[in-house]
């Protein structure tokens, strides 16, 4: 085969790879934002991949002995899951939840962490707390961290690997193995990945787009966002990890509060006490 020809079969299988991306992704618009993403990960997976994840994190994990605190977690997250459902519903996105159960849990850790994995499964804890301080500061988290899920976050993230992955099997010249790809392959791919979803760096973009979506989710549920900015003070002042924005996967303090501030009028809107 000579050059020339080698090159036009490799371009034509090229074509081929990204007509097969194109076919096996999704499209959908993120609620809230209005963003457009493609998912090569179905909401089956995905939801598969957690459940079984949340409840072997649980097995180890050991719940809140504190019964106030716990039911604070408790009544905030489901103020923020019925407002979110009513959204949705509102907006002829009611399918967007299809699948979810949500599930809201506060675990005996003293580290200042929350997450929420896709349908809805979510953990606080406890060392959250003392920074929070108020339900509505605990409702700006938990909003940040639900928009997680309903964005599809995490489900983009794989798609992203995936796509990653493909581009490494084109660059080491096994088109053939790769054109061979399916929506199963893509399932098989995912199952074998073993992530720990609740560990999922998620990019400086998504966390932008999730704080944004939080702060209009805990306005919506009657929370007042206009904490956001004191409590993101307060985070600030107690972490101890002060590298810049161009190392981490989340904004700055700085940069996070003035887009808060900026987002403040939009969500000051669906705010009534």
């Amino acid at each position: 085969m000579s050059s020339k020809t080698f090159k036009s079969s490799s371009l034509i299988l090229v074509f081929a790879l990204v007509a097969l991306l194109t076919s096996c992704g999704t499209s959908r618009t993120v609620p809230v934002t209005g963003r457009k993403q493609t998912l090569m990960v179905s909401d089956e997976q995905m939801l598969s991949l957690s459940t079984q994840q949340y409840t072997e994190y649980m097995k180890t994990a050991k719940k809140s002995t504190d019964t106030k605190n716990t039911q604070m977690v408790q009544r905030v997250g489901t103020r923020l899951a019925s407002a979110v459902e009513t959204y949705l519903r509102n907006n002829g996105m009611a399918s967007e939840l299809n699948g979810y159960k949500w599930e809201f849990n506060l675990v005996q850790d003293k580290n200042v962490n929350a997450w929420c994995m896709p349908g809805g499964k979510i953990a606080v804890f406890e060392g959250l707390l003392p920074v929070t301080q108020t339900e509505d500061a605990l409702a700006i988290v938990l909003g940040h961290e639900i928009a997680h899920a309903v964005a599809k976050h995490s489900a983009e993230q794989l798609s992203k690997q995936y796509k990653q992955q493909v581009g490494q099997q084109i660059a080491g010249s096994v088109l053939g193995a790769v054109i061979g790809s399916n929506a199963a392959n893509i399932a098989t791919w995912v199952g074998q990945q073993g992530l720990q979803l609740q560990n999922l760096k998620y990019s400086r973009d998504h966390e932008n787009e999730a704080d944004h979506m939080g702060l209009i989710f805990a306005a919506m549920a009657g929370y007042d966002p206009q904490v956001a900015v004191s409590f993101w003070q307060r985070m600030a002042a107690s972490s101890s990890n002060k590298q810049s924005e161009l190392f981490s996967d989340h904004p700055s303090d700085a940069k996070r509060i003035a887009n808060i501030k900026g987002w403040m009028p939009e969500a000051l809107q669906y705010y009534k006490k």
